[in-house]
């Protein structure tokens, strides 16, 4: 049934303008749903969000459903992989299934001609996969080596010492890819067991953009999802954040070191959010208005670009950011971005700034809105946080209501340069660990 309904108007970028209503309704099978129909393209775009993701991995399995999130398309039902492959191109039908930390997302693309025979398939995969022996193993083979590129990569190994040393043995303080370790000893029933433990119906969020009613949508779902168990394994508990300020330098023989800093952060749902969001905009967000990139890479040239971004996740927030320069000037990079993070937190910016990050991301949002398969994940996401289907009228009216004061007072209460904590890949001339 329909349960609400509501219109509103985007500019798009061709100026244009479009009316799009989003429906929430519920299955006869009682998934809940968005829907925007639009019929003038005979295609459909379909998003599902499983909550949970690779957190869910049981203790000694780290990796486990990253693996099985690999393996979903590698057969199922009476199809082998290369079957299954041609089955979905006969369709021109595109399935991509993603893991991260918090969810597993599912992104469906078809023909209305072949809506059915799509759907048929998808549900196939996620009800019935194989999980042959042949396919784990290619598969792990492929996750192996892409553990072994990361113990390579900067970038990842200060995110691997960084997110370890903040969350430690909780799942937020691993990659969702696992260690060597715990991926080569994973079995087919580890797959299975990830599967029953994460693809449930209690975490299901679906979004559908095209060519299809709120009738057929419902049927659809519960064709989807309604033969998967009702529920799973647990959530992981809250977890707060875990390193205090200073710094920590993983040797690496490199040119340029790498950096990730942070503190803890702020919930997604805090009435300060707004104000948090276009703070972050205009210490290091992207777009002209950026402090740091411009005090750092323009005024002295120490990086080719630095970026801050606040990250509420499920169980925890942080504040973050990332830099890269030479070993030689690392030093002076960390110092300038301890220094500026304290400049802003004691005075604040100022109106022509706060002014100039408002029109920046106000016109920058209809942008997002450019396909129906961009529609269906602005929708997944704004299920996941928690947003009501009109937000996407009222978002630029909540950026336009923060006021000088409200930034201000934000930064104040949330940047906390003394809390800052760098982790460095590389050989940082000038810069020991002092933890």
């Amino acid at each position: 049934m329909i349960r609400f309904a509501i219109a509103f108007a985007l500019a798009f970028a061709t100026s244009a303008r479009a009316e799009v209503e989003i429906q929430e309704i519920t299955s006869p099978g009682g998934i809940d749903a968005w829907l925007v129909e639009e019929h003038s393209i005979p295609f459909v775009a379909i998003e599902i969000h499983f909550e949970g993701g690779s957190a869910l991995d049981l203790p000694g399995k780290r990796g486990a459903t990253n693996l099985m999130t690999g393996l979903i398309e590698e057969g199922s039902g009476d199809m082998d992989a290369r079957a299954f492959q041609s089955a979905r191109e006969a369709l021109a039908a595109s399935y991509e299934f993603d893991v991260y930390d918090d969810g597993l997302t599912v992104s469906a693309r078809f023909l209305t001609e072949n809506r059915d025979q799509a759907v048929a398939l998808l549900r196939q995969a996620l009800i019935d996969p194989r999980f042959d022996q042949d396919a784990l193993d290619r598969v792990r083979a492929q996750v192996l080596s892409g553990i072994a590129s990361d113990e390579k990569n900067p970038n990842r190994i200060a995110g691997r010492a960084f997110y370890s040393a903040a969350f430690g043995d909780h799942p937020y303080g691993t990659a969702d890819s696992g260690t060597v370790e715990t991926v080569t000893v994973l079995t087919r029933e580890d797959m299975f067991d990830a599967h029953r433990n994460v693809l449930v119906r209690d975490r299901a969020m679906v979004s559908a953009v095209g060519d299809i009613t709120a009738e057929e949508l419902g049927a659809l779902i519960d064709t989807l999802l309604g033969d998967l168990p009702e529920g799973g394994a647990p959530l992981p508990d809250r977890v707060d954040f875990g390193l205090t300020g200073g710094i920590t330098v993983v040797p690496y023989d490199t040119p340029q070191s790498v950096a990730l800093f942070g503190h803890s952060g702020m919930e997604r749902d805090d009435e300060d959010f707004f104000a948090a969001y276009i703070l972050n905009t205009i210490l290091g967000g992207n777009g002209p208005q950026s402090i740091l990139m411009e005090e750092v890479r323009e005024k002295r040239g120490l990086t080719y670009g630095i970026y801050t971004y606040l990250v509420p996740k499920d169980h925890t927030e942080m504040w973050l950011g990332s830099v890269a320069s030479a070993n030689d000037r690392m030093a002076e990079t960390v110092a300038l971005v301890q220094a500026e993070w304290q400049r802003i937190a004691e005075g604040g910016i100022t109106q022509d700034q706060l002014d100039a990050a408002k029109t920046y991301l106000t016109g920058a949002y209809p942008l997002r809105f450019d396909g129906n398969g961009p529609i269906a994940s602005i929708m997944v996401g704004m299920q996941v946080q928690g947003l009501p289907t009109d937000y996407v009228i009222h978002r630029n009216d909540y950026i336009n209501a923060v006021t000088l004061e409200d930034v201000n007072r934000v930064a104040a209460e949330y940047l906390r340069p003394e809390a800052l904590h760098f982790t460095i890949v590389g050989q940082p001339v000038g810069l020991e660990s002092t933890q």
